[in-house]
C-alpha cells in the first residue's frame, strides 16, 4: 500500500488539497481556485487535474483519495450542490487514478476531523458548529457524522429562531443564519447604520462557509463593514454593534438550546470565522444558553482547534478509510496537524 493519500476540500471559492501520510504527517499542501463561474463540468475537471498534480508531487500512486464537497453527498456520489451546480456526479468522475475514493459533506467532514483529531477527540457526541458566511452544523454521534436519511442533517442555520423575524434567503422566516452568520452580522450592522431594511441578499446562502481572523479593526466610512469589524466595535462599546451582536447571541442561544434538549451533546464545538471573535461571543453565548436551559446544565462550549485545516484533514481520514484503514487518525499527533505547513 502507498504511504500517502490525496485529500481535497472543495469550496465554492477555493480548493485546499494535500498529501497526508499513514501516521498523519502532512507531506505537502496546496490551493487552487474553484472555477465555479465556468460551470460544474469545469469544476469537476479542475478537481481531477488538482488530484493528478498532487499525486505526481507525491512521487507515486496514492493509497486512496478523500474529497470533502458541498451540498448533498453520499460516500460515492455528489448528489447536488446549489453552489457549484453539479448533480449526481460519481466519485470516480473526480479522480483520474484507479484508486479507492470516498466523498464526504464539507461541514460533516470537518466535524469528522474535529472528532477524530481535534476538539472532540475525547468525546463521542457533540455538535460541530462552524459560523462563517453561512451556518451549518455537523452532528457527531458516537464519533461519526450523522447526515440523516437524505443528507440534510445538520442544517441548524435554517432553524427558525424568530418566527416573525426577517426573511431568509432560503425562503423561510427568522432563520438562525439570518441573524448569526458572519454575513448577517455585517449586513445587519450596515443596514442599521444606513437606516435601510435588513433583509438578507439572496446570494448570501448557507452553502459558503468562509471565515476570517478577528483582529481589532475599525470600520471606515464608505467601506462595507465586515463581521470582524462589528466584533471589534462591539468590544469597544458601539451601541449599534452591541445590539446586532446581542441579536446574534440570542439567536444562537435559542437554536443551541433546542439542539441540546433534543440530542444532549457532551459539548458544542464552535468554529468558523465568527467563532474567532473569542470570548466576546463564547462568554455571553454560554450565559444565555444556560438561561434557556433552566432545569439542566448547558453543555460546555469548546473552540475548534483545526481551523481552516479541518476539511482537508477530514478528507485525509476519508482517503485512508477508502484505502481500508478504518482507524486512521487515532494516533496522529495534534501538534503536527496544527503546524504552519498546513494550508
Amino acid at each position: 500500500m502507498s504511504s500517502f493519500v490525496v485529500a481535497l476540500d472543495v469550496g465554492g471559492t477555493s480548493m485546499k488539497g494535500g498529501l497526508v501520510g499513514r501516521s498523519g504527517e502532512i507531506i505537502l499542501t496546496d490551493r487552487r481556485v474553484t472555477p465555479r463561474d465556468k460551470g460544474p463540468a469545469a469544476v469537476v475537471g479542475a478537481i481531477r487535474s488538482f488530484i493528478d498534480e498532487l499525486a505526481v508531487a507525491g512521487g507515486g500512486t496514492p493509497a486512496g483519495v478523500g474529497l470533502a464537497v458541498p451540498g448533498l453527498v453520499t460516500a460515492d456520489t455528489a448528489l447536488y450542490s446549489a453552489n457549484i451546480g453539479w448533480r449526481d456526479v460519481p466519485a470516480a468522475d473526480f479522480v483520474p487514478l484507479d484508486v479507492p475514493v470516498m466523498l464526504g459533506h464539507d461541514v460533516r467532514t470537518g466535524g469528522l476531523a474535529e472528532s477524530v483529531l481535534g476538539a472532540g477527540r475525547e468525546i463521542s457526541d457533540f455538535l460541530f458548529l462552524p459560523i462563517g458566511t453561512g451556518i451549518a452544523g455537523a452532528i457527531i454521534l458516537k464519533g461519526e457524522p450523522y447526515g440523516g436519511t437524505s443528507g440534510w442533517g445538520g442544517e441548524i442555520g435554517h432553524i427558525p429562531v424568530f418566527p416573525t423575524g426577517e426573511p431568509c434567503a432560503c425562503g423561510q422566516i427568522g432563520c438562525l443564519e439570518t441573524y448569526a452568520s458572519a454575513s448577517a452580522v455585517a449586513r445587519r450592522y450596515s443596514a442599521r447604520v444606513a437606516g435601510t431594511p435588513t433583509s438578507p441578499d439572496a446570494s448570501a446562502t448557507s452553502a459558503s462557509r468562509a471565515s476570517s481572523s478577528f483582529a481589532a479593526t475599525a470600520a471606515s466610512p464608505g467601506v462595507p463593514v465586515t463581521a470582524e469589524q462589528v466584533a471589534a466595535l462591539t468590544a469597544s462599546g458601539d451601541p449599534v454593534a452591541m445590539e446586532v451582536w446581542d441579536d446574534a447571541v440570542e439567536a444562537l442561544s435559542f437554536a443551541l438550546a433546542t439542539y441540546t434538549l433534543l440530542l444532549d451533546p457532551a459539548a458544542i464545538v464552535l468554529g468558523g470565522g465568527l467563532a474567532e471573535a473569542g470570548r466576546i461571543l463564547s462568554d455571553p453565548l454560554a450565559e444565555r444558553l444556560q438561561e434557556r436551559l433552566a432545569f439542566r446544565d448547558a453543555p460546555p462550549l469548546r473552540s475548534a482547534v483545526l481551523g481552516m485545516r479541518a476539511g482537508m484533514l477530514g478528507a485525509a481520514l476519508l482517503g485512508w478509510r477508502a484505502a481500508g484503514v478504518p482507524d486512521a487518525g487515532a494516533t496522529w499527533p495534534l501538534d503536527v496537524l496544527k503546524s504552519s505547513r498546513v494550508a
